[in-house]
């Protein structure tokens, strides 16, 4: 069974669901994360969303199809905040720094739903894999500009820009298996220490208080709490 600590790390309270939609996919993203896809039934979905398999069946489709959904949801808000970001045109230390701040933070405070596109991406069929990986890709490629543009003018030193993107979103998304809000690093200082250690791994070390500053150009996180707000 997989840790029951992920899926209850979610450090966003959860309001009561609005609609039986909703109920449906947080259950499955509290169990997915919990037991994984294979070992949760379309029964104990039912059981954990408050409602009958029929009624389940209405609403989301088979449990590949609920997956598939969650996958895409989470998906395209890292994508809609990161091209809102982006689209500031700020400098690539900045902008660097702005990304960390949303994906640790999403990572952080939506661990499940995180864990859940992260570990049970195999479960899905070939079509709907390769439809999920076509939207990473799409995230990505915010990251692979913003370290072209930096390396562009000087701002970074990479021996390889594919390893260095891929280290460092490995690096970031960890988080979701161990960040605790009830832990003694605040997620200010945790964003901060991640945003610090990949502008090193870019060649672009900066101390504490000129990653602070660099955040706060970025201003990433109203952007994140609008993108995150919305249905």
């Amino acid at each position: 069974m997989r840790s029951a600590a992920i899926a209850g790390r979610q450090t966003v309270p959860e309001a009561a669901p609005a609609t039986t939609e909703e109920q449906i996919v947080r259950a499955a993203v509290r169990l997915f994360a919990e037991r994984g896809f294979h070992a949760t039934g379309i029964r104990q979905l039912a059981e954990q969303a408050g409602i009958n398999s029929s009624t389940l069946y209405h609403y989301m489709g088979t449990k590949e199809d609920l997956l598939f959904r969650i996958v895409q949801d989470s998906s395209k808000r890292l994508i809609e905040a990161a091209r809102q970001l982006t689209a500031r045109e700020l400098d690539p230390p900045a902008a660097i720094c702005g990304l960390v701040q949303i994906h640790v933070w999403s990572h952080a405070t939506y661990s499940a739903e995180t864990a859940v596109v992260d570990n049970e991406l195999r479960a899905l069929d070939k079509p709907r894999r390769e439809a999920a990986v076509r939207l990473r890709d799409r995230y990505e490629a915010f990251w692979s500009k913003t370290v072209e543009a930096g390396c562009a003018r000087g701002d970074f030193r990479v021996p390889d820009r594919r390893i260095a993107r891929l280290g460092i979103l490995q690096m970031c998304s960890g988080v979701a298996q161990w960040y605790s809000p009830s832990g003694k690093l605040s997620l200010r200082d945790l964003v901060a220490a991640h945003a610090q250690m990949v502008l090193g791994a870019l060649g672009a070390s900066r101390d504490r208080d000129q990653v602070r500053t660099l955040l706060l150009e970025a201003d990433a996180q109203p952007i994140a709490d609008r993108v995150w707000s919305q249905p």
